[in-house]
């Protein structure tokens, strides 16, 4: 049996927890086929089951990571999202799950496109159902998701985009990706903020993963039929309870988004990809590069992450 390189959690808790260690290649079950991993995504999300373990089947030892890019044995070039095991050299693959990369698609971008740019997707066009001419607020605008969704949200004929970020380097990334305004997400009144970056108006479409007052902003800084789409807790704060009388006074709407389900509907996410694919391949659209790191940085990039120090997308190199 061979081995490889992988990073491993024995015991959840924070960054400190994570150990490069060397185990066995992963067997390929029936229907599954082995990929050589190039890079291997890392996500807020990772963060949390280091920490506390609460997704499902979390059984020690584990493998963290749940998107790659690499090659099949045959030489395919595949990006695929994964339960886990991505942090390492090779990981087993549904043969379904993978998806074969365009040649005008460089590994970095495919890996990016795979969670960060579905979700970016999915939160315009199918959960806030944005139209042309629609105001957009996006929280995190620098940020792995909002990078990809202040661009997607201008191709897209957004009337005018809103970035909230917290830093002036942040909001300085946001305009250079297109963003008509660049609001500090740390304003008291964060609302009335939003407001005047548009106009005066309430904005149609906002794009919320912080939580705690964030979440009340928000709402506050909708316009009548306007939605807001909530899609994580980067606070680790729950936000308010909505009241629905509250919503009907406004004409609102409030939606969540988890990209788990979205993997349930035939054809969906396949439509993404194709719509984030093209958009790269022909230049309307530039995945951020925050950080590539190897396989024995991984705990410094937790760190960075969950203190929301970081842009862009986040990979590690398992030949580093």
């Amino acid at each position: 049996m061979t081995a490889m390189r992988a990073v491993q959690i024995k015991n959840f808790g924070g960054p400190e927890v994570l150990e490069l260690a060397e185990v066995a290649d992963p067997l390929p079950a029936p229907g599954e086929v082995l990929v050589e991993v190039s890079l291997a995504g890392v996500n807020y999300r990772d963060t949390h089951l280091s920490e506390v373990g609460t997704l499902p089947g979390d059984l020690l030892p584990l493998i963290p990571g749940m998107e790659v890019v690499g090659r099949t044995a045959d030489g395919t070039r595949v990006a695929a999202v994964v339960p886990r095991g991505g942090y390492a050299q090779r990981v087993a693959v549904p043969a379904q799950l993978a998806v074969p990369v365009p040649d005008g698609v460089d590994d970095f971008s495919a890996l990016a496109l795979l969670v960060q740019g579905t979700t970016a997707w999915l939160l315009l066009h199918e959960s806030a159902r944005m139209r042309a001419g629609d105001s957009v607020l996006v929280h995190a605008a620098a940020g792995g998701v909002g990078s990809l969704a202040v661009q997607l949200a201008r191709t897209a004929g957004a009337g005018r985009v809103i970035a909230a970020a917290g830093s002036p380097e942040k909001r300085a990334l946001a305009l250079d990706l297109g963003a008509d305004e660049a609001i500090d997400s740390h304003d008291p009144d964060l609302a009335a903020a939003a407001r005047r970056a548009n106009g005066g108006r309430g904005l149609d479409v906002v794009l919320e993963m912080t939580g705690g007052p964030v979440t009340a902003q928000s709402l506050a800084a909708l316009a009548p039929l306007g939605r807001l789409v909530f899609y994580g807790m980067a606070s680790r704060t729950a936000p308010a309870p909505v009241e629905l009388p509250a919503l009907m006074e406004t004409s609102t709407t409030v939606c969540g988004l988890m990209l788990e389900h979205a993997m349930t509907r035939p054809g969906l996410l396949e439509r993404a990809m194709d719509a984030l694919f093209e958009q790269v391949a022909d230049g309307r659209l530039r995945v951020v590069c925050g950080a590539v790191r190897g396989l024995s940085e991984v705990r410094g990039l937790h760190e960075d992450l969950a203190a929301r120090r970081t842009v862009g997308k986040l990979a590690l190199d398992p030949g580093r």
